[in-house]
């Protein structure tokens, strides 16, 4: 008997996740390939995310289900379970449709034998759902759906909001405009809303946090430059940063280029800002969205900025932004696949990164300049220790004043936890070079 193909969006939601899951590859860049038409790409991404967001708490439900467990071979088919669960439980999936779906798929993936398993483990989960789902959430992790080590973390770094942490963490994020600094935010809400799109204003001066995402070719200028699409908690950074002409201006780890930008729009002048990324792709990426600011000749240099004798040409700077790699623990709710590709030994190796990255820019900073050490994390591994570790060693170096609308003082910085004011976690600490011979 002739079989019904399998859907097409599931199966590319089903490789992506695999992909995620098991080869530890970014769900952004999968979601990236051009493989399906305009409304599969949305309803894809919608299945990726939702099912990267509830992983942990379905897996938990899965290996409940299936009394023995999927050979290495068979992955995928694990993945399908995961998927249809996803769909039943949080996407509102019509049961039958979605049964059918995963038992075509698990065969057109080379698993047919699989397939009476596939289905039975879906079907006993509608019959149980309410008792297994009831059994997984007596554990606090597996009921917010993240894995065990995040959310101990949260509770030693932030035992009063962790529980909190773990809510706004899965909750969607809303799109968030940086106005340009030529129009002012006001004119730009106008503009929006005669275009029909709902938004208000963020904590910051130039942000507008819309009611519902869209496509940024709706947006009104945005070719042009009028907006750019950056957090709220992330649109701080250029004015703690306040840089002026002439100052010599350093935006290490730059890419994609959003800071970058704001920067521009805040007085440092493009010939004058040096942007650093190790990635030559993602380099191209921030003179593609500082051409659509229409901003030109800022030098972007190739390289690790930590290997300061590759790059730097011998002139120090007045002020230097280091947004450094990190753990990204603040931004799981724009990137849930975060909780699947972190793991808990990566925190030591960042941190280590990161002592090195303020080492090394430091000495390429001039006597009485400053530098902006930020992060998308929420643990005080990779913040307010990191800067405290680095205040004691370093004797020229001391922390600044930080206030911002949202979030909060902490030992050292400046610390937005996820969701405060519609903003993603960020932290925010600004070290001032007493003045004195350089020691580059």
């Amino acid at each position: 008997m002739k079989r019904n193909p399998a859907d097409p969006v599931r199966r590319q939601a089903c490789l992506a996740l695999h992909a995620v899951f098991n080869e530890g590859r970014s769900l952004s860049a999968l979601l990236e390939q051009p493989t399906l038409e305009e409304r599969g790409r949305a309803r894809c991404r919608a299945l990726c995310y939702a099912a990267c967001r509830w992983r942990f708490r379905l897996e938990a439900v899965v290996d409940r289900l299936v009394q023995k467990p999927f050979r290495r071979r068979d992955a995928r088919a694990r993945t399908v379970i995961l998927l249809a669960l996803t769909e039943l439980e949080y996407l509102d999936g019509a049961p039958h449709a979605v049964v059918d779906s995963a038992v075509t798929l698990v065969q057109d993936f080379g698993h047919g034998a699989l397939r009476g398993v596939v289905n039975a483990v879906l079907r006993r989960f509608l019959r149980e759902r309410e008792a297994m789902l009831a059994s997984v959430d007596r554990d606090a992790a597996l009921a917010a759906a993240f894995p065990p080590w995040i959310a101990q973390r949260l509770g030693v770094d932030w035992p009063e909001d962790a529980p909190a942490l773990l809510d706004a963490s899965n909750a969607r994020a809303p799109m968030t405009l940086r106005v340009a600094a030529r129009l002012g935010r006001d004119e730009y809400h106008g503009r929006l809303a005669a275009a029909g799109i709902d938004a208000q204003p963020g904590p910051g001066r130039a942000d507008l946090q819309l009611a519902a995402p869209c496509d940024v070719s709706d947006l009104p200028g945005f070719a042009q430059g009028d907006c750019s699409v950056q957090d709220s908690a992330a649109q701080f950074a250029a004015a703690l940063l306040a840089p002026q002409p002439p100052e010599r201006v350093l935006d290490a780890c730059a890419a994609p280029g959003g800071k970058t930008g704001h920067l521009l729009e805040q007085g440092a002048t493009p010939e004058r800002l040096t942007v650093i990324d190790a990635d030559a792709q993602r380099l191209e990426r921030v003179h593609g969205n500082l051409a659509r600011l229409q901003y030109d000749g800022v030098r972007g240099v190739v390289a690790d900025a930590a290997s300061v004798s590759d790059w730097w040409d011998g002139e120090l700077f007045d002020a230097i932004l280091l947004d450094a790699p990190c753990s990204a623990l603040g931004v799981i709710r724009r990137h849930p696949d975060i909780k699947s590709l972190r793991r808990a030994d990566d925190l030591e190796p960042l941190a280590a990164l990161q002592s090195s990255l303020l080492d090394a820019l430091w000495s390429v900073l001039k006597p009485g300049g400053r530098l902006l050490y930020a992060t998308c994390s929420i643990t005080r591994l990779e913040n307010e220790e990191q800067v405290a570790a680095f205040l004691e060693r370093t004797a020229d170096a001391t922390a600044g004043t930080v206030s911002l609308p949202v979030g909060r003082p902490v030992s050292v910085g400046w610390q937005i936890l996820p969701g405060e004011m519609g903003c993603d976690g960020f932290y925010y600490a600004l070290l001032q070079r007493q003045s004195g011979p350089a020691s580059a």
